[in-house]
């Protein structure tokens, strides 16, 4: 049963639109005493208690019962609601695939049908065979919500170990399946986390990433320490699986494995936290007697493999090329392996790389578009690929034995289309292409730039249907994220497409914090300097007002995850600017975010509480911490999930209670709490389309878009 017909099955009336007008009551929060004095400050909390496990304490139970139950009453009522949700059901009916991978002679490949709430995964016994369904998520669960999160087969296609992820929660159990007869093995592999296994070459076993098992009952909200890096061997229990790499002596590292193509070399890559500085230890698999050797030691720069080539090992690296370089290292030459340049930093901003054939493929992004160049193993520059438009192309995976690859390339106004490469030839076809219900010609995607406030350039993509913007100052959604390296592509959103068919603009701003341009970029936007993530934001809302797409009555503002910290910061400090917000499992209690499952992973971005100088800097923008009366902030509509293991929803209770007792204006300030959803990997398609529904709409009334869609 989904959230809506849960809280509506009882027999709850639905508001009128009229009823929107009357003054909003919300439910009682009760208000606690928490004060905490950090560095001399008195910090009060007051809502410390909307943190607890609501798998532990009935009250948390109850007031999400109370919330959800006025914000459900509320978004039913809105005007184009059932509307925009039939519309997104007729958009989101189109059959999807993803990035296939070839293994032996086997294509496996995700695919969905259309309005299917999980995709499953398909296999063909070559390239022009028939696709039969091997692993189908649907029947997992009764809501939809258990997800096939990723998978891997074999390097001979003869096996296949998947990830199976309850809920929406990071934890994830691996297991296995024969592809030839699609029976699932006993092997059972548990408490994995953020990094996907590696095969080795005779297909017997897999390195793994796992945490030790948490406490009974802190399973969601707990840290989680000491991960190492382990070997199993199929057919056999977890209990039995070879320790191959820990770091006991540094609990709060964590460690991800990677066997390349060839089979020959482990690389195990360790990080602290979420930042790219990589130390990066090696292992000779070929040789029973080898041990493990560290190949770049310290954390002091980024490292990411391409792949292999006998004893020749390929990296990105950010080693003085803040844009990144590819370097080889030839580990069959003796003394202390030598890094040689292959390709030089470039003007674009290398993002991913890799062998196909007797050819190194390698995106950059320039502008944040994808521009995609193709060279020889020794840096020789070859035919660049041509790509259909401005737009994200992603893939590329490949090896040395053959020149076959696939890429995907999909822009604001294109669907994905999945392309098959040949590195050889350079011609492209397609594999997959979708048939969509609309004309992507009927779009306009602009890539606009504008001065910051410390003069700094920042691109923006403005998206529209063709002669919106001619009409004047339109309806608008400002989207960002600018945080962890994380850059915004000109990529395809089917739920957007509902919001521009109504004649809403979209724009995406490239702000500081992402990786657009490089580690500088990056840094440029974190610990200290994170009010130019702001500034930024604030500076793409000031323009879009200023040129006339926009105005401050019609611009609503929506942020993601750290996104969701973005839109709750900028609407503290100009709530002037905005009519309606979305703000999306935000990480939004900056003084205790370190607290909770990843939340320790994020202090390398963010800055630690505990220390003085960040903490004062946090304190100074952290938004529950910050939410001023007396002035009119814009309507908010906080979405969070009662699962969500990534950034808790304790951020998001808090802060809507925090909303909810200021002196901010009449306009409505609700929280959506999801139910088993997580952070929102593996959310249903019935899930994301009820949801997509109620922002549109939420956000449609506040800006003026009341259009029918279509």
């Amino acid at each position: 049963m989904s959230l809506k017909q849960a809280l509506f099955a009882g027999g709850l009336v639905l508001a009128t639109p009229a009823a929107l007008a009357q003054p909003l009551e919300y439910p009682a929060t009760a208000k606690g005493d928490q004060v905490d004095t950090m560095f001399g400050a008195r910090v009060a909390d007051p809502y410390r208690w909307l943190e607890n496990d609501i798998r532990k304490d009935p009250a948390v139970r109850d007031w999400i019962k109370a919330q959800n139950e006025v914000t459900m009453k509320i978004l039913a009522a809105l005007p184009q609601r059932a509307a925009i949700e039939k519309r997104l059901e007729e958009l989101w009916n189109y059959e999807r695939y993803d990035l296939p991978v070839r293994k032996g002679s086997r294509y496996f490949f995700t695919r969905n049908t259309g309005l299917q709430d999980q995709a499953g995964l398909y296999v063909q016994d070559g390239l022009d065979a028939p696709a039969r369904l091997l692993v189908d998520p649907n029947g997992w669960s009764g809501d939809g919500a258990t997800a096939l999160a990723y998978w891997m087969p074999s390097e001979d296609g003869k096996r296949l170990v998947y990830a199976v992820q309850e809920g929406g929660s990071d934890w994830i159990t691996l297991r296995v399946l024969d592809v030839e007869t699609g029976k699932v093995l006993e092997d059972r592999v548990e408490w994995i986390k953020f990094a996907p296994p590696a095969w080795n070459s005779e297909g017997t076993g897999f390195y793994y990433s796992r945490f030790p098992p948490p406490q009974r009952g802190a399973e969601f909200q707990s840290q989680a320490f000491n991960q190492a890096v382990y070997f199993h061997k199929v057919g056999t229990p977890q209990t039995e699986d070879v320790l191959i790499y820990a770091t006991p002596e540094a609990p709060k590292q964590s460690h991800g494995a990677e066997v390349t193509r060839d089979g020959r070399w482990l690389v195990i890559s360790t990080r602290l936290g979420t930042d790219r500085k990589t130390e990066v230890n090696i292992l000779d698999l070929a040789d029973p007697a080898a041990r493990m050797q560290t190949l770049f030691p310290g954390l002091i720069d980024s490292w990411s493999l391409v792949d292999s080539q006998g004893s020749r090992l390929f990296f990105v690296t950010d080693r003085g090329a803040p844009r990144y370089r590819l370097v080889s290292v030839d580990l069959g030459e003796p003394g202390t392996p030598v890094v040689s340049e292959i390709l030089p930093e470039a003007e674009g901003t290398i993002t991913e790389a890799s062998i196909v054939g007797n050819s190194l493929i390698v995106s950059y992004l320039e502008d944040a578009k994808s521009v995609v160049r193709q060279y020889m193993l020794d840096g020789m520059r070859k035919e660049d690929l041509v790509l259909p438009g401005i737009g994200a192309a992603h893939g590329f995976a490949g090896d040395a034995s053959s020149p076959e690859t696939f890429y995907s390339f999909s822009s604001f106004n294109t669907p994905t289309v999945i392309y098959r490469y040949d590195a050889t030839s350079g011609n492209s076809t397609i594999f997959k292409a979708p048939a969509v219900g609309f004309d992507p010609a009927d779009y306009l995607v602009e890539q606009r730039f504008f001065a910051s406030k410390d003069g700094t350039h920042i691109p923006m993509f403005v998206v529209s249907k063709k002669g919106v913007l001619a009409e004047g100052p339109a309806p608008t959604l400002l989207y960002g994220y600018g945080g962890f390296n994380a850059s915004l592509t000109p990529e395809f959103s089917v739920a957007r497409l509902a919001w521009l068919e109504q004649g809403g603009v979209f724009v995406a701003a490239n702000i500081r914090g992402g990786g657009e341009y490089g580690a500088a970029w990056h840094e440029a936007g974190i610990l200290s300097k994170r009010q130019n993530v702001f500034d930024d934001f604030i500076g793409a809302a000031e323009i879009l007002i200023k040129s006339g797409v926009t105005s401050p009555k019609q611009l609503a503002v929506m942020g993601t995850s750290n996104g969701g910290l973005l839109t709750a910061t900028v609407i503290n400090q100009r709530p002037d600017l905005f009519a309606a917000a979305l703000v999306d499992v935000g990480v939004l209690d900056m003084l205790r975010y370190d607290k909770f499952t990843a939340g320790r992973y994020w202090v390398d971005e963010f800055g630690d509480p505990a220390d003085e100088g960040a903490f004062r800097n946090l304190f100074g923008y952290s938004p529950y911490h910050n939410i001023r009366g007396g002035r009119t902030y814009p309507a908010i509509l906080v979405t969070t999930a009662d699962t969500d293991d990534r950034v808790v929803p304790g951020h998001s209770f808090k802060y809507a209670a925090a909303l909810q007792a200021a002196n901010i204006g009449p306009k409505p300030h609700l929280i959506r709490i999801e139910t088993r959803a997580g952070h929102g990997a593996g959310k249903p398609t019935g899930k994301q389309i009820e949801e997509f529904a109620d922002q549109w709409a939420f956000i449609g009334l506040h800006t003026g878009l009341t259009r029918t869609p279509r």
